[in-house]
């Protein structure tokens, strides 16, 4: 086990204690949350690249309605 120590504002602190998050069971879980989503994430498109997605997408349902 790795112990930690944090600095957090006073009114955090409060809010997370009386949530029960500042327990290890509580803070193990939030950070494999925070962990998997990130891991899970999908790497940020550019501009040219969202465009090209959404006109393949566009050519693909006009393909498949029989559209040019």
């Amino acid at each position: 086990m790795t112990k930690i120590q944090i600095e957090l504002p006073d009114a955090t602190a409060k809010a997370a204690r009386d949530a029960g998050l500042l327990t290890p069971q509580a803070l193990d879980r939030l950070l494999t949350d925070t962990i998997r989503r990130q891991q899970a994430a999908v790497e940020p498109m550019s501009m040219d690249q969202v465009d090209a997605e959404v006109k393949a997408a566009r050519a693909g349902r006009r393909r498949r309605a029989g559209g040019h």
